[in-house]
């Protein structure tokens, strides 16, 4: 037992007072006989007797009730077992995700968890909230009430380490209390041991009743025909609740097209034919499972031609020109000598036809060129040096020539998972007639390699970043050193590598990845490029490339959907945003992961147990009750002893 005010206690010596006054009052009694008093004398004695129990039961309750009004001012307590984090501050971290969307006894895990909130925090507690899209520090119930209330779920995943490091850099004297309220989708052990040995952390994880769930995972090219594109539409099926699940595709919010879905597979493709025009809509689909993944929002843009330009040698480049047709590109061939730069610019894709030497002006204005959205295509020159092809690769990283080797090797390796060749090969070729090169540099490789030789190194190989792409030719392909240009594999390569990802193809972004979008627009200084759709806007993080900007979005949109790109009230180009799938897969809620980590049931539990472990045993009342009930026990003693 400890003491609030043990000072109070030397009042204690006051207990000598009703002692002395005690003793005060006992006085000797002279005796005188005299005669016929012997009755009176013996009631004299029996008088005597009880008047001095009756003293000393006066005395005794008069020290108790002093000594338990001492006591009680000095206001003792039993020290709580957990008093050394009684000050800690709380934080709690809600999981806003959209795998909070799943269902409970009780309702969405999300909304349920934020009524409990709301319900069972104590008005008088500050603490801070933690969301996957919002911090509210230093905050109490009442002020967050209408926060929580219109709380929505966030396109950023549940990444606990992120949020703990958000908490850790909040500085802070005192020691941390960390609840964390998550259905602990896709939760990892190693997210959980960042937490620091001073933070006491809690878990609250609610638990979906059903965990099935259907997703439109992406949507791309599957075929291009002369007037149609055949769009694949790839669905994904978590659980066993896989039935007929209707399907319907949207352009401009207008139905094209309906059907049904049944899953033989976790996995299903679904095609649909739609004109080679611009298209600006979305897939859905309706399940009994998580709603933000119902919907695939995607742009495709009508088909422009590519502008190519092939710099060599004019009877190096027939084969580009057969390749590279008037009704899909402008192509043009131009001598080293007689190469204009400023049409560069202009250019899809440059091909570098084995020239001898890579001028320095040429390297810098490439530079620029592939970090504008172009592509570069180099095939080497048998005479080319290494140290000139390795200075104008060093700008891009990833390949470097080393010796020419004057051997005979066959060209029997294709990455057929790699994105040039999607959609090329129905299945996977193993005995087509294999191409050779009589010459051929080795090259020290960490790129992806699309084309290989049968010694396991590379004959093409792509260096590509977040918009454009750099191929590079291990050997030249003339006739005199390759029969290349004779095998059929040439034309979807070299059609592919000139084609601009942003011009062909589903325009799709994810919300919270950092991949940038080139469009084509001439802004001038004060003008700036704005997106936006009929519900929300947004200015993205721009960067002027001449006649290009290059848009960054980071976190934007804050939901999925069709967009606009817009100079002022001008069109430049459709886009689409659309949620990030990692949440689909409810069966991946990894509660273990929370190793040896309290779980508590609920909100209402985690505050009754910090406050009964951390709050001390007041005793004081009971001595004051003590101290009551010997004032009673003396009046009592006055009334009934005599």
């Amino acid at each position: 037992m400890q003491f609030k005010h043990p000072e109070i206690l030397y009042f204690l010596f006051l207990l000598a007072i009703p002692i002395l006054v005690h003793l005060f009052q006992l006085r000797k009694f002279k005796t005188e006989y005299f005669t016929n008093v012997k009755f009176l004398k013996e009631l004299s004695i029996q008088t005597r007797k009880s008047s001095k129990l009756k003293k000393y039961l006066l005395l005794a309750c008069r020290l108790f009730l002093l000594a338990f009004l001492i006591l009680a001012f000095a206001q003792p307590f039993f020290k709580a077992k957990d008093s050394k984090n009684a000050t800690n501050e709380l934080y709690i971290v809600l999981d806003n995700s959209f795998s909070m969307q799943a269902k409970g006894k009780k309702g969405e895990l999300l909304k349920r968890a934020v009524q409990d909130l709301l319900e069972h925090t104590p008005e008088n507690v500050n603490f801070s909230l933690i969301t996957c899209s919002d911090n509210y520090w230093n905050t109490d119930i009442k002020s967050i009430q209408k926060d929580l209330q219109n709380l929505k779920y966030s396109a950023s995943p549940f990444e606990l380490d992120n949020l703990l490091a958000k908490i850790k850099a909040h500085k802070s004297a005192f020691n941390k209390d960390i609840v964390v309220i998550t259905d602990a989708v896709e939760l990892q052990p190693n997210q959980v041991k960042s937490s620091k040995d001073d933070e006491n952390l809690y878990f609250i994880i609610p638990k979906a009743e059903k965990t099935d769930n259907i997703s439109v995972d992406s949507v791309y090219i599957n075929q291009v025909l002369d007037n149609f594109y055949e769009i694949g539409v790839k669905l994904d099926s978590y659980g066993n609740d896989s039935k007929d699940i209707p399907i319907a595709l949207y352009n401009k919010n207008k139905l094209i097209a309906k059907t049904l879905v049944n899953f033989e597979e976790k996995t299903k493709s679904i095609n649909f034919t739609i004109p080679k025009a611009d298209f600006h809509g979305y897939v859905s689909i309706i399940d009994n499972g998580l709603e933000y993944d119902n919907n695939y929002y995607f742009s495709i843009s009508k088909p422009e031609k590519n502008n190519v330009i092939s710099v060599g040698d004019t009877e190096k480049s027939g084969y580009l020109s057969r390749i590279y047709t008037s009704d899909e590109f402008n192509y043009s061939n131009y001598a080293l000598q007689s190469l204009d730069y400023n049409l560069l610019e202009k250019q899809d894709a440059i091909v570098l036809n084995e020239l001898k030497e890579i001028p320095q002006a040429l390297q810098t204005t490439l530079k620029s060129f592939v970090e504008k959205g172009g592509n570069v295509i180099l095939i080497p020159n048998a005479e080319s040096t290494t140290s000139n092809l390795n200075s104008f690769l060093m700008n891009f990283g990833a390949v470097q020539f080393n010796s020419l080797v004057r051997t005979e090797k066959l060209i029997t390796k294709i990455n057929f998972s790699h994105p040039l060749f999607n959609s090329v090969f129905e299945k996977k070729v193993d005995n087509f007639q294999y191409p050779n090169t009589k010459n051929s540099f080795e090259i020290s490789n960490s790129a992806p390699m699309v084309l290989g030789y049968s010694d396991q190194t590379a004959f093409l190989s792509a260096i590509q970043n977040s918009v454009s792409s750099v191929y590079v030719f291990a050997a030249p392909i003339n006739k005199l050193n390759s029969n290349f240009q004779n095998s059929p594999i040439i034309v979807p390569t070299f059609y592919n590598m000139a084609q601009n990802a942003q011009k062909a193809g589903i325009n799709a972004m994810i919300i919270g990845e950092t991949k940038p979008l080139i469009v084509e627009t001439l802004l001038t200084k004060d003008e700036i490029v704005n997106v936006k759709n009929t519900t929300e806007s947004f200015i993205p993080i721009q960067q002027i490339l001449n006649n290009k900007v290059k848009l960054t979005f980071n976190d934007n949109p804050k939901e999925a959907g069709n967009f606009g790109v817009f100079n002022t009230n001008n069109s430049i180009e459709n886009i689409s945003f659309n949620y990030n799938r990692s949440e689909s897969n409810l069966n991946n809620a990894n509660p273990d992961a929370i190793g040896d980590f309290k779980e508590i049931s609920n909100v209402d539990s985690i505050f009754d147990t910090l406050q009964t472990n951390r709050t001390d045993n007041q005793i004081w009342k009971w001595f004051v009750i003590l101290a009551l009930l010997f004032i009673t026990l003396e009046v009592l003693i006055q009334k009934f002893v005599k």
